[in-house]
Formats: structure tokens, C-alpha cells, sequence
């Protein structure tokens, strides 16, 4: 059995006690143990603060974007190894494992790229200046500078690669220095991506830790220079908001919780169009990819009443092809759930959706898995629900089940409609509309593009080169309103917004401008 490491202070260390197991979802065996125990954390963010911060600014956007391009090119020169890895620690098939890695490493490959075009400077100008008085001579601009404290970075089990390489792609090339805590269930990965990173000694020192374990006091101690960024459930974000120093010193807190997200099927899209088969395959992959444990994936599913019976056969007779079980067996579609307690929490969740919907498409509980132990194992097969009545749902828009179900909710076909229930969930981060009916589009978009940090618009003119609601482009922010955290990472060079601090310029033109 392994025992997971943190890299600090520029070196490698190894807890003695606290630990932690981390499980095969396949077997449930014990495969690996992780605890931060005994780490000095003043000393962490000391190093971070006076060696990372400093290394990082002295460099330009364009020094910085190619320590993300050797990050990039080292973990996916590891692609095969790591795939295997995530195998073995959260279940994934190949297919989702890449899914992750390819994120990850696609990530920090466009923020490389961005550098590019931002070139030898250290600073960010936000507009093209203005005259401040009735000439010239007084003149002002918005300009961006890195914050000069560091980034803690909190990340969910789901996406041990891409949830630590997206958001340390935005801090590093903004210019903060990182330290990143995975979860401790599918840190054996995160562990092995930010060992491959060291040992390329592509980063400068102190630019970025790795926290395996428990973050310990870190929180209590960071002010108002700072920077914590931090993904998974809408309880733990709500504590983590309200700490008493966070709100004292303001510090940036950046949330991404549970989002019910949706997909919406228009009234005008026939059950035989190409568009409403583009809506089944994605309903099917946004629930069943990642065995259902994305942040993105459809939760609750739209469609008009007339279309329902139509929708639920079709969504029924494509889930029916999702292979249950060891991710080793090449008929396998779907691994298991990444930990006992994943599996726990889907089949009490199944049985809440239960009091107001009825189980149209599997059984709600634990599967023996295709290829594994039929005593082993945390498997949980894909589960649709339907609605008994549209109107008695407040369950379904409140409590989110982490795993591969969703549930149809017949409503009368209008965008308002369609728009007003989206809104139950208050706030998710992605939703998915299919229509070929601007109009009607154009109606959601004003009354429920608030509720909603993504709109993905699906149609059979996009359909060759869509990619599902469920990818977090880095050319387009990821966050949303409300319940699901209220945050924004990504969206190009918006990314760099949480970690650079807004400064208006005003003086005489040309010391401005210069400037």
C-alpha cells in the first residue's frame, strides 16, 4: 500500500500518523493512504509568499505561459500511466480517465497559448484610455496587477487532473503562486501529476505545493492578498465562505458547488428530427460519462408534455446500452461510483427523488458489475426518474444525487415556462436548450439566462461539432449563480481575474501611457 506524499517548501514529505485510505471502487479494496499531518503550515505559506510569489512576477506573461506548456507536455508525455492510474484509484473507464487528462493538460496548453498574445509585459491594460478632462493632458486607464499573496486551491474528487491543472493555470500565469489540496479519495493521482511536474523542474521554487491531506489552520491564516478557490458540495462551500478571517480580511473566495443543472427540449423539435436524437445522446452522456459525477452533468430533464412518453422511451433505449461495471472489461461503459460513500448517498438520494417521481429506467441501487465480484465493488447503474406532477417537484430542483441519474419533468412547451422551472434549482452552471426556433430561444435567454452561468445551445447546426454541455472550455467561463456557488473560473483571460487586482491609472497622458 502506497502512502501519499505533500510536496512543500521545495521538498517531498511523508506524514507518520492521521491517515486516511483511499479504496479501489472495483474491489473496495485499500490501495493507498494520505495525511498532511505534521506539515508546518506558516512555514508553507511563507515559502509561497517570498520565494514563489516574487519568481513568478519577475516573469513576463510570456515566461509564465511556458512553464504551463511544460506542465502540459510532461503529464501528457505520463497520459498512459496516469490513465491507468485513475483506473485504479476512482474507477473511470479509459475513455473518462482521458476525459480528465486530456482536460487537464488541454488546459494548460490554451492558457500557454494565451501568453502569446499578452507578450513581454507583467501588467494587464483593461481598455484603450480616456481623456479625464476636456483635453488630453489628464488621461486614464485600467490596468491589472497580480495580487501578491497566494492561491489556495480546493479541489473535488471528480477531476483529480483537470481540477488542479485549470485552476493553477489561471494563478500561475496571472502571476500567484499555488497551493493545492485534492481530495484526499483521488489524491493518488493528483499525487502522481504534481511528482511527474517536479521532477521535469519546469516550476520556479515556491510557485507550487501540493497538500495531501487536510488543509490543517491554512484558511484561518490567509488575508486579504489572498486568494481561495474551492470546488465541490453547496454545504462545505458554505462554511468555507463564512470564515470569520476570510470575511474580516475580504478575501477572494471563489465557490463551485452542486448545480442541478438542465437540459430543455423545445416544442418545436419532432420526435424523428436530427435534433431530437442530438438531445437523447447528450441527455445520455451528460448522465452516464464519469458514471454521472460531474459537476455539469443533467440532472433534471425538460420536455414538452406532448414529447415525454417519446422522450422516455428514447432516453430508456439508449441507456439500456451502458455497460455496467469493471472498467478493465472491454464491454464496460460505466465504471462504479468513486467511494462507498458516493454509493451510500445515490441510493438514499434515488429514494428521496422517489416521494414525488417514479423510476422509469433502472432500479435506484447498487448493480453487481460486469467484469468484478458480485460482492464488490460500488457500482450503480444509469437511473431515470419521471415526474407524477410537474407542479409537486421542489425535491427534485433541491436535492442533487451525485451519480448517473436524472429525472423527466413534463412542463406546457413555452419558454416561460421552461424558464421558471429551470429557476427552481436557484442558479446552476450549465443548461442545455434544443430548438431550432430562435424566437423561442431568444424568450429563455431573457427570462432565464440569470439563473445560469452557461447556456448551450443545441441544434442540427452545431451538431457535427458540438461537444456536450458537460466540457468546461477554457474559452468560456465556468461558474454559476446561486446555489451553485455564484463563482467564475476560466473564460479566457477572465480566468486571471481572481488572482489580479484592478487599478485605474490617472495622470498625465503620456506617463499613463507609458505605463
Amino acid at each position: 500500500m502506497k502512502t501519499l506524499k505533500s510536496y512543500v517548501c521545495g521538498e517531498w514529505y511523508t506524514a507518520d500518523k492521521a491517515f486516511r485510505d483511499l479504496h479501489d471502487p472495483v474491489s473496495g479494496e485499500t490501495i493507498a493512504r494520505a495525511s498532511s499531518s505534521g506539515v508546518d503550515i506558516e512555514a508553507v505559506l511563507e515559502h509561497a509568499r517570498d520565494k514563489g510569489g516574487p519568481a513568478l512576477r519577475a516573469m513576463t506573461f510570456l515566461e509564465r505561459g511556458a512553464l504551463l506548456k511544460g506542465m502540459s507536455k510532461a503529464l501528457h508525455a505520463a497520459r498512459d500511466e496516469l490513465i491507468e492510474l485513475s483506473i485504479q484509484n476512482t474507477g473511470t473507464t479509459v475513455r473518462d480517465a482521458a476525459f480528465d487528462l486530456d482536460g487537464a493538460t488541454g488546459t494548460l496548453g490554451y492558457y500557454a497559448y494565451l501568453s502569446k498574445s499578452l507578450g513581454d509585459r507583467r501588467t494587464l491594460s483593461e481598455d484603450d484610455g480616456m481623456a479625464l478632462a476636456k483635453e488630453d493632458a489628464f488621461w486614464g486607464r485600467h490596468i491589472k496587477v497580480p495580487l501578491r499573496g497566494v492561491a489556495v486551491h480546493i479541489n473535488a474528487f471528480n477531476f483529480p487532473a483537470w481540477g488542479f491543472a485549470e485552476k493553477a493555470a489561471c494563478a500561475l500565469l496571472a502571476g500567484v503562486p499555488v497551493i493545492s489540496k485534492p481530495a484526499t479519495s483521488s489524491a493518488l493521482v493528483t499525487e502522481r501529476c504534481v511528482e511527474i511536474i517536479v521532477e521535469a523542474g519546469i516550476l520556479p521554487e515556491g510557485a507550487f505545493q501540493f497538500l495531501c491531506g487536510s488543509t490543517g489552520r491554512l484558511l484561518s491564516l490567509l488575508g486579504s492578498q489572498d486568494v481561495l478557490a474551492f470546488t465541490g458540495s453547496a454545504d462545505t462551500a458554505l462554511k468555507l465562505r463564512c470564515g470569520e478571517n476570510l470575511l474580516a480580511s475580504n478575501a477572494r473566495v471563489n465557490l463551485e458547488a452542486d448545480s442541478l443543472n438542465a437540459a430543455v427540449l423545445a416544442p418545436d423539435v419532432a420526435a424523428e428530427s436530427d435534433t431530437f436524437s442530438l438531445f437523447i445522446k447528450d441527455v445520455a452522456r451528460e448522465m452516464t460519462q464519469k458514471s454521472g459525477q460531474k459537476c455539469t452533468a443533467v440532472r433534471r430533464i425538460f420536455v414538452p408534455d406532448a414529447q415525454a412518453d417519446a422522450v422516455q422511451e428514447a432516453l430508456g433505449a439508449r441507456l439500456s446500452k451502458t455497460v455496467t461495471g469493471n472498467p478493465r472489461d472491454e464491454s464496460v461503459r460505466m465504471g462504479p461510483l468513486a467511494t462507498a460513500g458516493q454509493l451510500r448517498d445515490a441510493i438514499s438520494g434515488v429514494k428521496l427523488l422517489g416521494d414525488v417521481a417514479d423510476i422509469v429506467f433502472g432500479s435506484g441501487e447498487r448493480v453487481n458489475g460486469v467484469g468484478a465480484d458480485a460482492k464488490k465493488g460500488y457500482f450503480f447503474g444509469p437511473t431515470l426518474l419521471r415526474a407524477r406532477d410537474p407542479r409537486d417537484t421542489q425535491v427534485i430542483h433541491e436535492h442533487e444525487v451525485f451519480g448517473p441519474v436524472a429525472t423527466i419533468i413534463p412542463y406546457d412547451g413555452s419558454a416561460s415556462a421552461a424558464a421558471s422551472a429551470v429557476a427552481r434549482a436557484q442558479g446552476t452552471l450549465v443548461v442545455s436548450l434544443y430548438s431550432e426556433d430562435n424566437a423561442w430561444v431568444e424568450q429563455y435567454v431573457q427570462e432565464g439566462g440569470a439563473f445560469t452561468g452557461r447556456l448551450y445551445l443545441g441544434s442540427s447546426a452545431m451538431a457535427s461539432q458540438g461537444m456536450g454541455s458537460g466540457i468546461a472550455l477554457p474559452q468560456s467561463q465556468h461558474g454559476g449563480p446561486g446555489r451553485a456557488g455564484g463563482g467564475c473560473e476560466l473564460g479566457g483571460l477572465r480566468g486571471l481575474d481572481l488572482y489580479m487586482q484592478r487599478v485605474a491609472l490617472q495622470g498625465a497622458k503620456q506617463m499613463v501611457e507609458s505605463l
